[in-house]
């Protein structure tokens, strides 16, 4: 006679280290003790959750991308007048550029071996040690007396910066299910373009740039104490303690599919690496990611000497023209987090539609001559590019493999994909402004063509993937109406399910 199985056993969460019978075992165990866990306990554990995350993930994103929306402010503020930036640093429109492809530059360098510490160093005190030396270089950016000092405090930014957005990522895999991850994607890029709203706001009151860059890392330091104290490690790590109980720790990592990173992995894995370098999938997200952010790169940056030329107010009014494509952004984005939490199409479904849009807009900016016309594509360029984000990065954490794995492979394509943020303020040089830069943005629109077909072959890729992900979904869906937790099947991703004949799902 089999002994009743205690459904509050506690139970190792690590399928990969079982096999054969007792891997059978193991399922049969995890899925009493999720099946244990109603439908409303869920829902209490991730609130707790995400009270620890999306705020201080969301404030760690704006933070950090409100210099880069006020680098490219800093440009036009004072224009004409002795105290703009061009003018005090002897430096032309052409030199400014390199302003933020040298800070790209250093985050391509520096990001890979920054996340490669994150699981050693714990994300706590890597994040802290991170926000605390950007925000310490940013206020250094006060005292830069000519160009060489900028282009070397921009370079040491990027340096210190480096490993906050894949070390963010890699640790929410650790946290949240691969279906659930546009809940806290969203939150970050909404909370990150609402820095275009807030930086104008900023640039507008400061119109100066010694103290634009003082008050932000003034309080980038200040904000990394706040880093410190709140940001948890994973998910059984002792700190998690004083804000989970342990059956509610062995919850939230029972729940995650296969190859989510746990709490007890090495801290280093050479055979993760190496798995990640072999897989096809690695380098064609890495090049859908260049090929987007050649374009959105481009036009962020571009963005407010645009609107600046529109003459549709004058210094500094100005700067709150970058307010209607920034809240566009936050607008979209809170949007496309509804529409993957409802599972009504597949993410690379999502994603196309994105696409589209975004190739009409860069097609708009280099055809339409108009102000208004112009003005409007702004908008639609931000908002497409800043939405594109949320399923690209729900979508990316599926073929995750590991701690190390999903570390590595994270900083390893953002690394690479922070190329489009080298090339793409480049494109916009001097010689072009007489017709509005449409030779720059027709390049940009013919990147984002490209980038079109690369996010279709990336589909291709992960097409049993992500139709098993979007499946699962719609049966959690379905269970937590009816009060439930979904424990009955999960995301096969070492041997993939087959969805697929050819182009024709079975």
């Amino acid at each position: 006679m089999t002994a009743e199985k205690d459904p509050h056993v506690l139970l190792n969460t690590d399928s990969r280290a079982v096999s054969g019978p007792a891997k059978n075992d193991f399922i049969e165990n995890k899925e009493t003790f999720l099946a244990s866990f109603t439908a409303e306990e869920n829902h209490t554990i991730m609130r707790k959750v995400d009270r620890r995350f999306l705020f201080l993930i969301g404030m760690m994103y704006l933070i950090k991308n409100i210099d880069y929306t006020n680098a490219a402010s800093a440009k036009v503020l004072q224009v004409g007048q002795p105290r703009n930036i061009l003018k005090e640093l002897h430096m032309t429109a052409d030199d400014y550029n390199w302003v933020q492809s040298i800070y790209f530059i250093s985050y391509i360098v520096f990001e890979v071996p920054s996340n490669l510490l994150l699981k050693k160093m714990s994300p706590r005190n890597w994040q802290y040690r991170i926000v605390l030396s950007w925000g310490t270089v940013l206020a250094c950016h006060a005292a830069v007396q000519n160009k060489a000092g900028l282009y070397a405090a921009r370079f040491f930014l990027g340096m210190m910066e480096a490993g906050m957005f894949p070390g963010i990522v890699a640790q929410l895999c650790g946290w949240y299910r691969s279906d659930e991850m546009g809940k806290p994607i969203m939150w970050m890029f909404a909370f990150q373009n609402c820095s275009g709203i807030i930086g104008s706001i900023i640039a507008y009151g400061v119109s100066f740039m010694n103290g634009l860059y003082l008050l932000e890392g003034l309080f980038t330091i200040f904000f990394s104490g706040y880093v410190f104290f709140v940001l948890p490690d994973w998910p059984k790590s002792p700190r998690s303690r004083s804000w989970l109980s342990e059956r509610e720790q062995q919850y939230l990592e029972t729940r995650l599919s296969e190859n989510a990173p746990l709490t007890d992995d090495a801290n280093f894995s050479r055979q993760e690496v190496l798995t990640s370098l072999r897989d096809l999938r690695t380098y064609a997200f890495m090049v859908s990611q260049v090929l987007v952010n050649f374009g959105g790169y481009a036009l962020q940056w571009q963005l407010p000497t645009i609107t600046t030329s529109l003459g549709f107010a004058g210094l500094p009014r100005n700067q709150l023209l970058n307010i209607p494509p920034a809240a566009a952004a936050v607008l979209s984005i809170i949007f496309a987090g509804w529409f993957m939490k409802s599972a009504y199409l597949t993410r690379p479904a999502f994603i196309m539609i994105i696409m589209i849009g975004m190739v009409i807009s860069f097609a708009l900016l280099a055809g339409l001559n108009s102000k208004g016309g112009i003005y409007a594509a702004c908008v639609l360029g931000t908002m497409f590019y800043s939405v594109y984000f949320i399923p690209f990065w729900a979508w990316r954490s599926s073929t995750l493999r590991g701690m190390t794995g999903t570390a590595f492979t994270l900083a390893f394509q953002s690394c690479v994909g922070q190329v489009g943020g080298v090339i793409g303020p480049q494109l916009f040089q001097s010689k072009f402004a007489h017709n509005d830069y449409k030779v720059p943005f027709a390049i940009c629109a013919a990147v984002i063509g490209a980038a079109f077909l690369a996010n279709l072959w990336t589909w291709w890729l992960t097409r049993n993937i992500e139709w098993d992900v979007h499946r699962i979904k719609k049966l959690r869906n379905a269970s937590d109406k009816q009060g439930h937790v979904f424990a009955d099947d999960d995301i096969k991703v070492y041997k993939e399910r087959d969805f697929y004949s050819g182009f024709t799902r079975q």
